[in-house]
């Protein structure tokens, strides 16, 4: 036998262009925290994220200073986000100083010191109505239609930003920081409460929260929803857009103002290094639900650093809906061809001649998401690409809407109805909203049998519904055929459905 030599293919070993990098450090009285995100993106993607509690404002009130002992550690941690940020070549790179540095008496001179170890970064000490404004800003980027008031809790100061279906009002930052309502108060909750109040009642503007939401950024806020999700078992450990209805709020605000550090230290989630101002956060929270009337709270992941990248976004990309902007993101990093989304969504039209705006959008989205378990394993496509969805970093894709489009993503790839893997969905979802995740699911595995996820092969056949009937139609001619699985597929769809099916040939 001749023996030859395979040629092997040539690779194109070139470097793939890699998205820019942004790099923010938020310069907190609490804590210092560098943020890289990367790509232009209706939903930023965070690749770096790292935080350093530092202590900057504790003692301010008293000392009108910043804390002595933090002020070197500071810019030691600085130094070494500003080598990060270069080793991950982002650019621009911006520090931004909130409270402690434009309140405290050496806060130019912490400022100065900064500069001179670092002076190819800019550095900017945000006013109480600029930093409201950036958290708002980064609040509407992940709640496109925000209507109520925002509160932002850090280290030093509260800033409350009035929010009317998607667009910013009026500002106003006030010193109710927890680490500064402590040093205020003396330590005591009883008098926090009194000074809360106090300076909440000059803001009058805030009751016009009157039944409306309550959105929350911080990170001793974020922590007491991670207290409530752990408490409640909810089955999504995911604190941006978790919602708790008004009651629910007050009474785990209240009970945490009056708990004992030791009480503290004992109830799950409770943060270990926020301990000491979790009380604090508390009573603010206790105080603002009561000034605002707002319904419901609702807990938001994005913030001054959001707020900071949105404004790097071109006004095209800002205004993009932020769930179609997720599911196109995951369908370009995961997915076969991005053609092919806007032909699913015609495709499965006559499955919902019905629907609302909300559940067509929502429809629309789970068509960009339809084949990110293309590169997986056969043998876990289905619970790998329900937990792609489910967990996805999209910052405007809510609860229920994470939990329907995993659902339809799992069920595209045939899992079994009753996988263990599903329970968060199902926990979720009501039934109506499965139901329309299972015909969707059954309609989307129909598709790609038929086409291979080819746009070219999808149009070759349509769905019609007469009656109660639902029919496959199958163009000649164009390489698509009823053959054993598909029969099956589409006897599984019209049953979802509650039709019978049957299937007709296209001449012409």
């Amino acid at each position: 036998m001749d023996s030859f030599t395979l040629t092997p293919p040539r690779l194109d070993r070139r470097r793939r262009d890699r998205p820019r990098r942004f790099g923010v450090v938020d310069l907190g009285s609490n804590s210092v925290r560098l943020v890289v995100f990367e790509g232009v993106s209706r939903n930023p993607l965070t690749i770096f994220n790292e935080k350093a509690v530092l202590g900057l404002g504790r003692g301010l009130q008293q000392t009108g200073r910043l804390n002595e002992a933090a002020i070197d550690p500071a810019i030691t941690v600085l130094a070494r986000y500003a080598a990060v940020a270069a080793a991950m070549e982002a650019d621009p790179v911006e520090i931004l100083a909130t409270a402690a540095a434009r309140d405290a008496e050496n806060g130019l001179d912490f400022i100065d010191a900064i500069r001179a170890r670092l002076p190819d970064i800019p550095i900017h000490v945000l006013s109480g109505s600029e930093e409201g404004a950036l958290s708002a800003d980064g609040v509407l980027l992940g709640f496109a239609g925000a209507d109520g008031v925002l509160g932002d809790l850090g280290g030093g100061s509260l800033e409350l930003v009035e929010l009317d279906r998607g667009q910013r009002g009026q500002v106003a930052s006030l010193p109710l920081g927890a680490i500064r309502l402590a040093d205020r108060s003396g330590g005591d909750v009883v008098k926090a409460r009194a000074i809360a109040q106090a300076d909440l009642a000059r803001v009058p503007w805030l009751k016009r929260g009157e039944g409306r939401d309550l959105y929350l950024v911080g990170g001793a806020w974020r922590a007491l929803a991670r207290m409530h999700i752990m408490q409640t078992n909810y089955p999504l450990s995911i604190v941006h857009h978790y919602v708790i209805p008004r009651e629910e709020a007050r009474d785990l605000a209240g009970v945490v103002a009056q708990a004992s550090r030791k009480a503290l230290e004992k109830m799950p989630g409770a943060p270990a290094r926020r301990l000491q101002d979790m009380p604090f956060a508390a009573v603010v929270l206790r105080r603002l639900l009561r000034a605002t009337g707002a319904s419901r709270v609702v807990f938001s992941a994005n913030g001054l650093r959001e707020g900071w990248y949105s404004r790097l976004l071109p006004p095209a990309i800002r205004q993009e809906d932020p769930l179609l902007a997720a599911g196109r993101d995951l369908a370009d990093r995961f997915g076969r061809d991005t053609d092919l989304a806007p032909a699913l969504f015609a495709w499965t039209d006559p499955l919902f001649e019905e629907e609302t705006p909300e559940a067509r959008l929502l429809r629309q989205a789970a068509c960009w998401i339809a084949d990110i378990g293309s590169h997986d394993h056969p043998d876990y496509r289905s619970e790998h690409a329900f937990y792609r969805v489910l967990r996805q970093p999209g910052v405007g894709v809510d609860h229920p809407q994470r939990a329907f489009l995993a659902l339809v993503a799992a069920l595209r790839y045939e899992a079994g109805g009753d996988a263990p893997f599903l329970a968060p969905s199902r926990a979720l979802l009501d039934a109506a909203a499965i139901k329309r995740a299972e015909i969707l699911g059954a309609a989307l595995r129909l598709a790609f049998t038929l086409s291979g996820g080819t746009p070219a092969l999808l149009r070759g056949t349509e769905l019609r519904r007469v009656g109660a009937e639902l029919r496959l139609g199958l163009r000649e001619g164009t390489g698509v055929f009823a053959g054993e699985s598909v029969q099956r597929r589409l006897d599984a769809l019209a049953a979802a459905a509650g039709m019978t099916a049957t299937v007709e040939v296209i001449r012409g």
